[in-house]
């Protein structure tokens, strides 16, 4: 859901009051539609994240981690000039907007006190961070907008600001009955007639409404009796009690994901799991927190993403040419047979013929040998001798580079994999390093050596055993091949990518159970955990293997047993992360 104008509006007074005394620290921009401003006040100091980002705007307390860049974009740093240290004043909505105004007062270069103001305009793709002058001429926005993006406002340094143009309709919670005198005349369904006669409403509130006055039924508001107008009215009332008296809430959907929120409890989602908040700022901190880690990890690890899909379809391209040339080159025996039957013929060859017609001893068939007629009858059969050594050398070698590029293919795509699944810029770096080591990528920056390395992902099965995670190819090789012992019990999806996973035994039997929930694991870890059921390796790490030649994460194991998985998110999530 995206915030609509009268929940910023409740947005807005929270922030106003947990923000009073408050002043910036500092100030971060961790990716292109983001900013983190790091606040300071009497009793502790809070985070305060401004987001732009289509489908996940909003403004909020925080309490997420953020990786920055190493160097700041040119908006967080013009945002460190005018509002570094700045104190905050104000936080207002903007009414029948999307927009909320946090007003502060800083000290110019000249050392006068001035007022600044941040637009944080949340209209879903349009999202905006503008910052204002006490003019109220725009010092730069986020994202530019010039006459060819729009006609009708500009976002440029320079220019006055100005609000979007607005529809002339009755606000919900102020203008109520205007509200509800334009519904009733309205020819269409009623949360369509809402959403076309309210400000500030948005789709998941029109939907509450009907729902909560017809249930299910698609009346149009047009034709609503009196019993139903009345059933609306009650309706509407709720809504305007709940935005009295908030009652922050969370719809999860069936996997588990937050699907929707509010300032009340939505009942249009029937029996779906809810979860309550004494804060608007806490809900979204949360309902957003999950799908933004992996929005920002997206386009960080987007260079990376492109290059293995890169190397991978170019690779994919050489192995679909060598084994076309293979096919070709197996042929060779037919230029032996030619090279013998012109030298047991050469009586009959003659300079300048263009073919031959001789017996084939070994089919008993006469058969027809095409010549080069510049070629005398002993250099036409030592061409074709010379074609099959060629060609039986072409053979051996296409045989290997295949069987390579099988082996670099496989490679390829587990560190496709481990792109797209990696949960930390720190992960993103140890990819770039494996890269760089493999000689994939020629330029790279080596991460600070003060940093601690990656942990392995570690589990508790329901037994009480360890079950550790590898996080990416070179994690799998120090996993298996270093910290596993011989008779822990080490789990693979079968020919996909994904994590190793070891079960540690301490020289114990490693319970059924365990095992399977040590399974069900490689499977969460690896590119198939979408499947319906997978097919898995497991075996003790006595019998894995690794040769010099393998590429990272790759090893070798010809004792082992294999099973299919049926993939069960309760059994992932019933086991207790350790890190």
């Amino acid at each position: 859901m995206a915030l609509d104008a009268i929940t910023l509006a409740l947005l807005a007074k929270e922030l106003d009051s947990e923000l009073q005394g408050a002043r910036i620290d500092k100030i971060h921009q961790p990716s292109k539609d983001e900013i983190v401003m790091h606040m300071r006040k009497r009793d502790g100091n809070i985070k305060l994240l401004i987001s732009a980002r289509s489908g996940s705007a909003r403004v909020c307390l925080t309490k997420e981690s953020f990786e920055n860049p190493q160097v700041p974009p040119s908006f967080c740093m013009l945002m460190r000039k005018y509002f570094a240290g700045a104190k905050f004043v104000a936080a207002n909505s903007i009414k029948g907007e999307r927009i909320i105004m946090l007003s502060f007062t800083a000290t110019s270069e000249m050392g006068d006190t001035v007022e600044l103001d941040l637009a944080v305009e949340l209209m879903g793709r349009y999202a905006n961070i503008v910052a204002i002058n006490h003019q109220g001429k725009v010092i730069d926005a986020m994202k530019r907008v010039d006459a060819d993006a729009s006609s009708v406002r500009q976002l440029l340094p320079g220019l006055t600001y100005k609000l979007p143009p607005n529809r002339d309709n009755p606000h919900l919670i102020e203008e109520t009955q205007q509200v509800l005198d334009k519904v009733f005349a309205f020819d269409a369904p009623l949360n369509t007639a809402f959403m076309k006669n309210t400000l500030g409403i948005g789709p998941v509130i029109a939907r509450e409404i009907a729902y909560r006055a017809l249930g299910d039924r698609d009346v149009y508001a047009a034709y609503l009796g009196d019993e139903q107008k009345q059933a609306v009215e009650k309706a509407v009332g709720e809504v305007v009690a709940y935005y009295g008296n908030p009652q922050y809430t969370t719809v999860y959907d069936e996997s588990g994901k937050p699907s929707e929120f509010s300032f009340m409890p939505l009942l249009q989602y029937g029996q779906l799991p809810t979860k309550g908040y004494d804060s608007l700022n806490t809900l979204l901190d949360e309902y957003y927190a999950q799908k933004d880690k992996a929005e920002r990890l997206r386009q960080k690890g987007k260079d990376l993403y492109r290059l293995t899909q890169t190397l991978t379809e170019r690779t994919q391209r050489k192995q679909v040419a060598r084994k076309e040339e293979l096919e070709e080159s197996r042929d060779s025996e037919k230029y032996k047979i030619y090279g013998e039957l012109l030298t047991a013929n050469l009586w009959q060859l003659e300079k300048g013929m263009k073919n031959i017609k001789v017996l084939n001893y070994y089919t008993n068939e006469e058969i027809t040998i095409p010549l080069d007629v510049k070629l005398n009858g002993n250099q036409n059969a030592q061409k074709y001798y010379k074609e099959y050594k060629k060609r039986q050398t072409a053979v051996k070698m296409l045989t290997e580079l295949i069987k390579q590029g099988e082996i670099e293919l496989e490679y390829l795509k587990s560190i496709n994999y481990a792109v797209q699944e990696a949960q930390s810029e720190a992960e993103l770096m140890a990819i770039r390093s494996e890269l760089h080591d493999a000689g994939y990528i020629k330029y790279y920056k080596q991460r600070d050596k003060k940093q601690k390395p990656q942990d392995f992902i570690k589990y508790e099965s329901s037994d009480g055993f360890l079950i550790c995670v590898g996080r990416n190819n070179l994690q799998n090789d120090k996993l298996t091949m270093k910290t596993a012992r011989g008779k822990d019990m080490w789990f693979h999806t079968k020919k996909a990518p994904g994590s190793h996973v070891v079960v540690i035994s301490e020289g114990a039997d490693i319970p059924l159970k365990t095992q399977n929930e040590a399974a069900m694991l490689a499977v969460h870890h690896s590119s198939l955990k979408d499947s319906a059921r997978v097919e898995i390796d497991y075996t003790f790490v006595k019998n894995i293997k690794k040769t010099n030649d393998l590429k990272p994460g790759m090893v070798i194991y010809d004792t082992y047993e294999s099973a299919v998985i049926t993939p069960d998110m309760e059994v992932i999530n019933s086991l207790k992360k350790l890190n």
